[in-house]
């Protein structure tokens, strides 16, 4: 068993309270008493849960390494308890993210969402857990970009010695099944080249030039594992601040502009990425606009101290007034094109079911 901390962040959608705005207590109860189970057991040196929308977060601690089948066993039978709860209250759409019968020996491409790190804790160890409601993985692509190599956001890649030789980006292709590394600042146009399409090209990993991890994302996007549309994916994301790495607010500073991101009703749309108090992380309005939260934590010889809650701020205010803008906007072109995604964006939704419905009324053009 290694001395380093593994952080895991597990996530999944086991049932919405009421529609898909929010989760009963009933479910982070049940979380609460299965993790702190687990503790007493000593697989898990400390654990925090919550939720954003609809989704359950696992947040843990341990000693176990990165893709551990104890750890991922864990989580999802805590999905599994909470979902056997969700389907007794009735709720809506009660263990969506659960995508097979039973457990296979690792939790990623069984539908829940997996962010990880392992690391040494520096003398002071202090990291964010970002997660978002209603959208996909790839919007983690622009915030990250900002944090680790954008000089306009992260003053430290200028002023800071440890910051300034820049970072290493691991980016995935989901579709492809392929990853490549590149290095900023040197490569950042071919960085930028790819992660601009953020539906295909998703940073899953973010190294400073020694090798030492910064942030983790999950990348797990549900449409692809199932071959329809069960769900947005609605991700998680890691980030570690601070001595070497950039500052909480640096981390923070992304999130004052509301990037648009797909995902909001059916996941079909586009719509603001809007950062939002725990409290308010409550999606409604057209099952949206899009939700983030951030929660800090320092972390002291494997447990939590904290969460504090990030966004709970008025310096974000503008940017929340921005999303409603936004929404406003948005929202008046109805079925229409930008704010309806793209044909091949809805390609695992219910389209194609209407599609094949209509296609015999389609003629040949004269």
């Amino acid at each position: 068993m290694s001395d380093k901390i593994t952080l895991s962040v597990i996530k999944a959608d086991v049932g919405g309270y009421v529609g898909h705005s929010s989760i009963h207590q009933n479910l982070l109860e049940v979380a609460k008493e299965r993790l702190s189970k687990a503790k007493d057991r000593g697989e898990l040196i400390d654990f925090h849960v919550t939720r954003v929308g609809d989704d359950l977060e696992l947040i843990m601690t341990h000693r176990r390494g990165v893709d551990n089948e104890e750890i991922h066993q864990l989580a999802w039978d805590t999905f599994v308890a909470a979902t056997e709860e969700a389907k007794r209250l009735k709720l809506y759409g009660a263990g969506q993210d659960l995508l097979s019968d039973a457990f296979s020996g690792n939790i990623k491409g069984m539908g829940p969402g997996v962010a990880e790190m392992e690391f040494t804790e520096r003398r002071s160890e202090p990291v964010i857990i970002f997660m978002a409601d209603k959208t996909s993985p790839g919007a983690w692509n622009f915030p990250l970009y900002r944090m680790f190599a954008d000089p306009f956001n992260t003053a430290g890649l200028v002023i800071d010695p440890t910051m300034h030789e820049g970072f290493r980006f691991e980016v995935v292709d989901v579709y492809g099944h392929k990853t490549i590394t590149l290095s900023c600042p040197e490569e950042m146009y071919d960085l930028l080249m790819f992660i601009g399409a953020m539906r295909r090209f998703m940073i899953r990993r973010v190294f400073r030039k020694d090798g030492e991890i910064c942030a983790s994302a999950s990348t797990q996007k549900l449409s692809l594992i199932a071959g329809k549309y069960v769900g947005k994916d609605d991700p998680v994301l890691i980030v570690r601040c601070q001595s070497g790495m950039p500052a909480v607010g640096e981390a923070l500073e992304p999130f004052a502009f509301p990037h648009i991101v797909e995902g909001w009703m059916r996941g079909s749309h586009h719509g603001p990425l809007m950062p939002v108090p725990f409290y308010e992380a409550n999606p409604s309005r057209f099952d949206g606009p899009p939700r983030v939260i951030a929660a800090g934590f320092q972390i002291t010889n494997g447990h939590f101290v904290g969460p504090r809650d990030l966004f709970d701020d008025p310096s974000f205010d503008r940017a929340r007034q921005i999303s409603n803008e936004i929404s406003d906007y948005l929202r008046a072109h109805g079925p229409f094109e930008p704010h309806r995604l793209g044909l091949d964006d809805l390609e695992y939704t219910t389209m194609p079911k209407l599609m094949e419905k209509l296609q015999e009324r389609f003629k040949p053009e004269e």
